[in-house]
């Protein structure tokens, strides 16, 4: 029976040092976990923050000097067609960061590489169309300061467009690691928060789009049933 008391033996359990590092090792925090929590703490903080500005917005509306973007025939948001071509570049930025996570799934760095490209092209083109929208507005005498509504639309636009950019900076760590790193399963854990992260203020950019495109009717409703 010696021999297999012996067989049976855990030598690395028996030496404390080694069975320190085995448990600590096994207790050791996920890094990629840790991250999650950090982001899904991160989009609370940015959907509070847009809620509150939705929140201001609809109790600024009941005011008289406020006047909608949409509506009648000369405020610029009754044909939403500018919007609408902005929201496609937004769409188009998060269906290709989707790609791009498939593709370091999939083991597929090729396919990783050109879904972070697309994605941060449509992203700047979205970015642009922004800018080019403030700029059609001033031309038409919509200024930040010469109504309410204005001014919340060029807060509105201006809040999201910085988080992109923040979402950029982050993106430009992944990829740095394509540069330096030829295995697409290593960026499969940031990229996803990334992806997240870009389907989220997309997700934002929808309802910011509604709301600014949506006639004094729809704003005054509301309103009311928040109770303004």
């Amino acid at each position: 029976m010696g021999i297999f008391k012996t067989l049976g033996e855990k030598p690395w359990l028996q030496d404390p040092a080694i069975a320190g590092n085995a448990a600590a090792l096994e207790h050791a925090p996920d890094p990629s976990a840790a991250a999650q929590v950090a982001l899904r703490f991160i989009l609370a903080i940015v959907g509070v923050l847009f809620f509150l500005f939705i929140i201001t917005f609809l109790s600024r509306s009941q005011y008289p000097d406020f006047q909608a973007l949409a509506g009648a025939p000369w405020q610029p948001f009754s044909d939403p067609s500018r919007l609408w071509f902005n929201t496609a570049l937004l769409a188009l930025a998060s269906c290709a960061m989707h790609f791009g996570l498939i593709g370091t799934r999939s083991q597929r760095l090729n396919l990783a590489v050109t879904g972070i490209s697309f994605g941060v092209f449509f992203t700047i083109a979205f970015l642009l169309a922004q800018f080019d929208l403030w700029l059609h507005l001033q031309s038409m005498g919509f200024y930040v300061n010469s109504n309410p509504a204005n001014s919340y639309f060029y807060l509105l636009t201006a809040v999201h467009g910085l988080h992109l950019v923040g979402g950029m900076i982050v993106l430009s760590n992944v990829i740095f690691r394509v540069w330096y790193d030829d295995e697409p399963q290593t960026l499969s854990a940031p990229l996803k928060l990334c992806t997240t992260y870009w389907h989220f203020l997309f997700g934002v950019w929808l309802v910011l789009f509604a709301l600014l495109s949506s006639e004094p009717e729809t704003i005054n409703t509301l309103a009311a049933l928040c109770g303004f």
